[in-house]
């Protein structure tokens, strides 16, 4: 036993060696200015893993300096380069997975096969947008009084600035690097800094695949706000993208209309997940199971007020507590472990107010709804059902491992309950009537609505939402949208 123990704490230790850790400026490693460094920690345990530079505004600025150096040669590099690169750094992703998953794990806290999944998706984003590169299209036409030609092209929009959460530290970054380098910007990465480990392997990764130097930068800091805002307010910037909480997305936005920048903003999700009458019920809780626990139930898209008809509603609740109550709670490097920790005590803290805060107002516990273990910030996973309408539960993002349940009626009121939130990222729906379904579909108020299955994300398709979820579309062919300009010429000819 003590042998195989100190072998994964060897390999544990040597796969956070293996990561730099210093701000990557302009193609190499610098330590921050004045030396200061912040610490990431293991969620399961407390520990520190590692030290990381703590960049400082001249830190930042210095990111933005290399960016800004190269982005003439970049963009004037051969599509066909560009997207080379990305296969290149989609391959060397998929065979280091292991190490990636478990470097994943190690500083957020979700099992390895979770992670796993993460690298596989994250790595199909390079792939995506390594063949999107060499498709930007422009047009010709003639104008209606045939004396001009039109003649469109799209070019980059410029530098872009980068700021990703920590709840899927590799997919958030590939989302929006991928297509940056597809479309010939370059960029200045503000990773999270619960989980700055990962965005620096993505970009050793980068480097080695061949992308030149200055043309990604990353930068760790703990004070994101004082760092940023300096960039947000230059004007040389010219793209800004966020992917977190809509309080921060709205303060960015505001900051970026001095400069009039490019913006893409994925914010926070209240997603509802309906069930009606005639679902196939090993399917609707088959893909509750997925749509609630992906992550620990940490995801924007997870599935947050179940909404279950009336007639259904009691099976569907005891069968998900039954599930849910069967899954193994420890941490992620362990084997059989199925529910890593929350991030924090902070988050951890805060989805035990909601359960009790719907507790208070008459909801009933059927599993969990108690903290786990005496270190490490473990939440067990829960099912509440009969969920009143004025708890909490319903109206704030859980980003935790609770399903909380209610009833609707008719198919009006579970369309009017659903959309009854001021966010509209992802709507689930299990139904077997096509028309059921068509109606869900065209009259739920979200970006993406998944019917029949837990889960939406892919490369292939926009990833976006819209009121309080933000604006934008990350993925499929609208996703290299973002990071391109449309210049009109007018051609006269002679």
């Amino acid at each position: 036993m003590t042998t195989a123990m100190s072998v994964t704490a060897d390999r544990e230790q040597s796969v956070v060696e293996q990561v730099p850790k210093g701000l990557w400026i302009g193609g190499g490693t610098h330590p921050a200015a004045g030396g200061a460094t912040l610490a990431v920690t293991d969620p399961s345990t407390g520990e520190v893993l590692a030290e990381v530079a703590d960049a400082s505004v001249e830190d930042g600025r210095a990111a933005l300096d290399a960016a800004v150096d190269v982005q003439g040669s970049w963009a004037a590099t051969p599509p066909r380069e560009r997207g080379e690169i990305l296969r290149r750094a989609f391959e060397m992703m998929t065979a280091r997975a292991d190490d990636l998953a478990l470097l994943m794990t190690l500083e957020m806290g979700k099992p390895i096969p979770e992670s796993r999944g993460e690298v596989t998706y994250a790595a199909e984003f390079f792939r995506w947008f390594s063949e999107e590169a060499v498709r930007i299209a422009g047009s010709w036409s003639t104008s209606p009084d045939g004396a001009t030609r039109l003649l469109t092209m799209k070019r980059p929009v410029g530098p872009a600035l980068m700021i990703t959460p920590w709840n899927f530290p590799l997919a958030m970054g590939t989302r929006k690097i991928g297509p940056a380098v597809a479309a010939g910007c370059t960029m200045v990465v503000k990773p999270a800094a619960q989980t700055p480990l990962s965005m620096y392997a993505l970009a050793d990764i980068l480097r080695e695949a061949g992308l030149p130097d200055g043309v990604l930068n990353v930068v760790t800091t703990s004070s994101s706000g004082k760092v940023m805002e300096p960039l947000i307010r230059d004007s040389r910037l010219r793209k800004l993208t966020f992917t977190g909480s809509t309080v921060v997305g709205r303060r960015l936005v505001e900051q970026s209309a001095e400069q009039l920048l490019r913006v893409s903003m994925e914010l926070g999700g209240n997603a509802p997940f309906l069930v009606m009458a005639d679902a196939d019920m090993d399917a609707a809780v088959d893909g509750a199971m997925v749509a609630k626990m992906r992550n620990m139930g940490e995801a924007c898209t997870a599935a947050n007020r179940f909404l279950v008809h009336e007639s259904v509603a009691d099976e569907f609740a005891q069968r998900m507590a039954g599930r849910m109550g069967s899954l193994r709670v420890g941490r992620g490097t362990e084997e059989g472990v199925q529910v890593g920790p929350l991030v924090d005590a902070v988050s951890r803290d805060k989805v035990a107010e909601l359960v009790q805060d719907a507790v208070n107002r008459g909801g009933r516990v059927l599993t969990g709804g108690d903290t786990v273990g005496d270190r490490g910030w473990f939440y067990s996973p829960t099912v509440v059902a009969d969920v009143p309408t004025d708890a909490v539960l319903q109206t704030e993002e859980i980003f935790g491992p609770v399903a909380p349940v209610s009833t609707f009626a008719t198919l009006d009121e579970a369309i009017g309950r659903a959309n009854d939130t001021e966010y509209g990222l992802v709507a689930y729906a299990y139904t077997r009537d096509l028309a059921t379904a068509l109606s869900l579909a065209e009259q739920l108020d979200t970006g993406m609505v998944g019917i029949n299955q837990g889960v939406v994300s892919t490369p292939a398709a926009p990833f976006g939402g819209v009121k309080q979820s933000g604006f934008g579309r990350e993925g499929g062919r609208e996703g290299i949208e973002e990071y391109l300009e449309t210049r009109y010429v007018g051609i006269r000819p002679q």
